[in-house]
């Protein structure tokens, strides 16, 4: 498995358990086959961002990650968020404490997963 795929993973799993244990964070559609193709689609999305737009920003924002002592890393995470929940009407996530937290276990599974993949 590669970066990418752990990212994906880590995305669909960290929309997964938000949706599970935040509870300003849902999807409108009631259907549940659709929850299931849009926690797939909002993850892959939260993932491919992560993996192709990530780097760019980090490299933009580096004298700010400087500053913060990389917490603005934190800050660019919640953009990317932020941005698949407005790209996704059917994604709910009230407030900035739950857009926090969504982050935080994104982060904390793609934290996870690549260095699990990429122990030798």
């Amino acid at each position: 498995m590669n970066k990418l795929t752990a990212q994906i993973i880590a995305g669909i799993g960290g929309i997964y358990l938000a949706l599970q244990f935040l509870p300003k964070v849902s999807f409108t559609d009631p259907a549940i086959e659709k929850k299931f193709l849009y926690l797939v689609l909002t993850g892959a999305v939260i993932g491919l961002a992560n993996f192709f737009i990530k780097p760019p920003l980090d490299i933009i924002t580096y004298p700010l990650r400087v500053l913060t002592l990389g917490l603005f890393s934190l800050i660019v995470d919640m953009g990317i968020v932020w941005a698949t929940d407005i790209l996704f009407e059917s994604l709910v996530i009230v407030g900035i404490v739950p857009l926090f937290w969504t982050t935080l276990i994104i982060m904390i599974l793609s934290i996870i997963l690549t260095r699990i993949n990429f122990k030798d």
